[in-house]
């Protein structure tokens, strides 16, 4: 990058994530990480200034690129040759066994002049069977065709290979760079779930502690209703008891010493009451204000103790 061109923070890390993509060995940088190690960021724009997507320097990939051009040539020039002469095999050997089976005479096994004449025909035949059987192995289809326009497919058949080999280079450039995203993603992935198990630990921790009070609240509810459940079965089964103890006829005279006893106590009462009114008048007399003193306490006293069989007859009866 030029130090005259402008582009935002964000591009410029973005284009910086795809150097290092594509230069680099997978490192697993993020944003997060280069935005933090500025320096870090400037080295790596400036290491990738001099190396190429191999990862090489420039003048080495230069010096590889032209190494490479002519190990192709000579290549190319032993595959020529090595061809030609497996093919001169091949002819010789076919000569040398029909030579064998069939009565030749020594002259004409020895005619060495006919057979080198005939040699260059004999090669250009073998390597155009060669050719169509190659042709025939990529393109099953061309067995059926005409010689010419063999020969015409066999012309284009290197240019063909070539585009293929090409191809195929490319899917495995492809593939490469999708698993250089792939261990980036998969790398992304697991912090994104370790951060997402994080949040979900402390909500479930948070909820808990929210919910732990309604909780508590529910269960005391619960509890308070057992307990009046059961309060409520305990009368049931006293009531039981008592019904099961006293009879219609018992019941029934309970309820008249209940009302008699009531009734006692209301005149008791009225009783007190005018003792209260005549005290109140005779206040003012000695002995005589002593005498009514000890009635009004002999009637008090009568009340309270009809007060209390009362209260023990209601508590029986109950």
């Amino acid at each position: 990058m030029a130090s005259g061109d402008f582009c935002s923070p964000g591009q410029g890390m973005e284009i910086l994530q795809q150097v290092c993509s594509k230069q680099f060995p997978p490192c697993n940088l993020r944003e997060e990480d280069l935005l933090q190690n500025p320096y870090f960021s400037k080295l790596l724009l400036s290491l990738s200034q001099h190396m190429d997507e191999s990862g090489l320097s420039l003048l080495l990939a230069k010096e590889q690129a032209q190494a490479w051009k002519e190990i192709r040539l000579r290549k190319t020039t032993w595959l020529r040759s090595e061809i030609l002469q497996r093919v001169i095999q091949e002819l010789l050997v076919d000569y040398y066994v029909k030579t064998q089976d069939t009565n030749l005479t020594s002259e004409d096994k020895k005619d060495f002049v006919q057979m080198k004449a005939r040699l260059q025909l004999e090669v250009e035949e073998q390597l155009k069977r060669k050719c169509f059987t190659l042709l025939c192995y990529h393109d099953p289809n061309s067995d059926a065709d005409s010689e010419t326009l063999k020969a015409a497919k066999v012309w284009k058949l290197a240019e063909v290979l070539v585009g293929e080999k090409q191809q195929c280079q490319d899917a495995k450039n492809q593939q490469k760079e999708q698993l250089v995203l792939l261990e980036k993603k998969s790398a992304t992935y697991s912090q994104v779930l370790l951060r997402c198990l994080a949040l979900l630990q402390r909500l479930l921790q948070e909820h808990r502690l929210k919910t732990q009070s309604e909780l508590d609240r529910i269960n005391a509810q619960y509890l308070e209703i057992k307990c009046s459940a059961m309060i409520l079965k305990l009368r049931m089964e006293e009531l039981k008891i008592l019904s099961d103890t006293y009879t219609a006829e018992k019941v029934e005279v309970h309820r008249l010493i209940r009302d008699r006893l009531e009734g006692a106590i209301r005149l008791q009462e009225q009783d007190m009451e005018k003792s209260r009114q005549v005290l109140n008048t005779y206040e003012v007399l000695g002995e005589e204000f002593d005498r009514l003193v000890k009635e009004y306490t002999q009637l008090k006293q009568a009340t309270e103790n009809k007060r209390w069989a009362l209260q023990e007859f209601n508590k029986a009866y109950h």
